[in-house]
């Protein structure tokens, strides 16, 4: 089928190519609102004529609304919104270009032109620019990966004898300056019951580099301590058959060698010496490193690798997932250069698995209920309720957003809300990227309410020494609460002087301008996810081109249009439930039927008993479910939706801050906390450890990961709650610490999970907002947010000592 279009009598007319069943696989891919779309007529028929009146997804209900009237050519510069559910990208600015009144402009006079060569002179050694600097990168780390093979841990079993009896381990190298030493064995935890100053002491283990000389004669004429004592905590014999064991590590730092003995002796021997208070032998699986990372230089390349990560997304130099993919493979090159290139199980056993299931599950889930229509019917209601007033939509809206966000995930709750969020914008001809960064804002915030609501909360409040300590659903809740009510206040505060004029959340064009740019781009964007290398798929492209033609002539005709008056409300409101309702009511009942189940049973993830699935698990077995319920045969169209650059971006920045942790990047971030602690007087301790950690916490998660963060955090706050010479409560830091790491998300794009799958479905739908957009949202309120915590914080526990 070879499709024709013509301009002057706007009819269709086709050639007598056969649509075959190739094409027609290809076009069922496609969105619903492009697939049936008139200039696409022909493949529905076929379809329609060669598998009978039935739609690629469930079908409609009523009377195929979508094909009554000629669906009017120009109503794509009229209707409200257009339901998207492919992959775009939304680069507004540069469909600027297609301005008609610049394309009728054809007197520009010399210097204009010379300007305009000029700019493209400049851009385009930019670009070379950037390929050099890139390929010196990729240089890089493809030497760094090829130089050096995996690091395999070289294991050994040792017992260690009772009661204080020491046990040497040979060290093979004696000229080294600093060796790391990994231990697993039954060793005391944080969390565990006992405390340090129990009445009955704790069993230890010992561990120190022995340095021995040598004479000639093989005689041990000296033997000195080459590093300081490390000492670790074990548990009681009885409890070592039931204790799972524990991976400790530590880089000893050795002395210089005495340069007097060294003068008397023919040679050195490094040594491990192991001592034991346990009444009976302890096992040990010991691991020696003699090239352990030197961790000063460690922070200063991981430093480095984040703030080129940074550079890329904040300038777009690179795709945002594309960026994440070189830093995360430029920091597992430096751990091979530094001879610590973890193994390809080690890197995949970074990756967590849980979040991607999670997001994997929900974003099926989201895209087959949005084949209902039912993100266009909530719309169309909210803007009813509402009657039209913007700053209302926007509060009943982040409202129910951060509540949502409190006892769900708000990973789940923005995948929900985003798509409704976009209609309801269309609907209102306001521009959704404000929109959105104040409802991921409010969600991150609500998320904070609870121990479910964000993963740094759940960190915290599953460890079981916290949870010992009297911190349990009901009180993580009760002394959160204030302070998020206090946060909220201030936020939409912050918001309504950001957002003061009503013209900055609204398009700078007409609605029906920028709906026609957002069509193009749209229809782009469908045409360049089809390859050229069937026959099939090159036909749809073409005939996807064709109309994005005819859209750039309506583009041009409406740019020279007279503006007509705005119909009133009641009018707009009578159109939009007139054009948009229920489309699908026997798959929306069946996707309600999925979406109870995925609900309900992560309401019952809050209670710890009934705690058996967990979310990625619970967001698969949904997903698959309502799959049967709807009796979807063609899964290449639902896998279409789904945001693989979101997923893999996650993927990448997983890698890319486990690498940096291994640099040493989060302990020296939690050393500097816990130094600064421990420098201050006794009296003004407590004051100092909130904000320290509240703050520490909330900047610290703004720019990376809040998960690692939380987990060298965690064990920071307990460690200073168990100091018996610091005297300091646990509850205050602990509260200091869940507002600091949710509330500091709200810093960047990637502080947040939320923030980055918000991005990522508003890419989808043909809306793009860039790092530095957010960031000059975002990171105002984020340190409104804290400033206000810190506040509730002093006042509650430092002044009036609730805990």
């Amino acid at each position: 089928m070879a499709y024709n279009y013509n301009n002057s009598s706007e009819d269709y007319s086709y050639e007598d190519d056969e649509v075959t069943e190739g094409a027609l696989q290809v076009w069922r891919t496609l969105p619903e609102r492009i697939r049936q779309d008139p200039s696409l007529a022909s493949f529905r028929q076929e379809h329609e004529r060669l598998h009978g009146d039935v739609d690629p997804l469930p079908a409609e209900d009523g009377d195929g609304r979508i094909e009554n009237g000629h669906h009017e050519e120009t109503a794509m510069a009229t209707h409200a919104f257009t339901q998207i559910g492919i992959n775009v990208t939304n680069e507004a600015g540069q469909v600027r270009v297609l301005d008609g009144r610049d394309l009728e402009n054809n007197n520009e006079d010399q210097h204009d032109e010379a300007e305009t060569h000029g700019k493209s002179l400049i851009r385009k050694y930019l670009i070379w620019f950037k390929i050099a600097v890139l390929l010196v990168v990729w240089c890089v780390f493809t030497a760094f990966l090829m130089s050096n093979n995996e690091h395999v841990d070289q294991l050994s079993l040792i017992s260690v004898p009772r009661n204080s009896s020491p046990r040497v381990f040979p060290i093979a190298t004696s000229d080294l300056q600093r060796i790391g030493l990994g231990l697993r064995g039954p060793f005391r935890l944080q969390e565990n019951e006992l405390a340090i100053n129990d009445s009955v002491p704790l069993p230890v283990l010992q561990v120190v580099v022995m340095r021995s000389y040598f004479d000639a004669e093989g005689m041990e004429i000296y033997i000195e301590n080459a590093t300081q004592l490390w000492q670790l905590d074990v548990v009681y014999p009885h409890l070592i058959d039931a204790t799972k064991d524990t991976k400790k590590q530590r880089t000893f730092e050795l002395s210089p060698i005495d340069p007097l003995w060294l003068a008397q002796a023919n040679r050195t021997e490094l040594s491990f010496e192991f001592t034991s208070t346990i009444d009976g032998e302890l096992p040990l699986q010991l691991n020696v490193d003699e090239c352990p990372i030197y961790k000063r230089d460690g922070v200063i390349y991981a430093a480095a690798v984040l703030c080129g990560l940074y550079i890329m997304i904040i300038w777009e130099i690179v795709n945002r997932t594309f960026a994440a993919i070189i830093a995360s493979t430029l920091s597992v090159g430096i751990l091979a250069a530094l001879n610590s290139r973890p193994s390809m199980a080690t890197i995949m056993g970074w990756i967590d698995v849980e979040t991607l299931l999670l997001l994997f599950g929900m974003m099926i889930l989201v895209a087959i209920l949005s084949e209902t229509g039912v993100f266009d019917y909530l719309a169309v209601y909210a803007y009813k309720i509402t009657n039209g007033h913007v700053w209302p939509l926007i509060n009943c809206l982040c409202l129910f957003t951060a509540v949502l966000s409190s006892f769900l995930d708000n990973v789940t709750t923005v995948l929900l809300m985003t798509p409704v969020t976009i209609r309801l914008c269309e609907v209102m001809s306001l521009n959704p990227v404000p929109i959105l960064m104040c409802m991921v804002i409010y969600s991150n915030i609500g998320g904070a309410l609870t121990p479910v609501g964000d993963p740094p909360n759940v960190i915290i409040a599953s460890n079981s020494y916290i949870s010992k300590n009297g911190v349990n659903f009901a009180v993580f809740t009760l002394h959160m609460l204030p302070g998020v009510l206090l946060v909220m206040v201030q936020t939409y505060i912050q918001l309504r002087f950001k957002f003061r004029n009503i013209s900055d959340l609204q398009f700078k064009d007409s609605p029906e301008v920028e709906e026609l740019r957002h069509e193009i781009h749209v229809w782009k964007r469908a045409a360049a996810s089809l390859s050229a290398y069937s026959k099939d798929e090159e036909l749809v492209r073409q005939t996807l081109m064709k109309k994005v033609n005819r859209l750039k002539r309506s583009l041009k005709k409406r740019m020279t249009a007279v503006i007509e008056p705005a119909p009133n409300y009641q009018q707009t409101l009578a159109n939009l439930q007139a054009k948009y309702p229920i489309r699908n009511k026997q798959l929306l009942i069946k996707c309600s039927a999925a979406l109870i189940f995925v609900i309900s049973l992560f309401f019952l993830h809050s209670v710890p008993e009934l705690q058996r699935l967990s979310l990625g698990w619970t967001a698969l077995l949904g997903a698959i479910f309502l799959i049967i319920l709807a009796d979807i045969e063609d899964m290449e169209a639902i896998l279409a939706r789904v945001e693989w650059s979101t997923l893999l971006f996650f993927a990448a920045l997983f890698i890319l801050m486990e690498a940096l942790t291994e640099l040493g990047l989060i302990e020296w971030i939690g050393n500097m906390t816990e130094h600064i602690i421990l420098s201050v007087g006794e009296d003004q301790r407590l004051m100092v450890a909130i904000l320290i950690i509240l703050w520490v916490s909330a900047v610290a998660s703004a720019f990376v990961d809040n998960i690692p963060l939380t987990t060298m955090m965690v064990k920071i706050t307990i460690s200073l709650a168990q100091n018996s010479t610091l005297n300091l409560p646990l509850q205050p830091l602990v509260w200091a610490l869940a507002l600091g790491a949710c509330l500091g998300g709200n810093g960047t794009l990637i502080g947040a999970s939320a923030n980055v799958v918000c991005a990522g479905v508003a890419e989808q739908h043909g809306y793009k907002f860039t790092f530095l957009q957010f960031f000059k949202v975002g990171f105002p309120i984020m340190i409104g947010s804290i400033i206000v915590t810190t506040g509730y914080l002093l006042v509650s526990h430092s002044l009036f000592a609730w805990h």
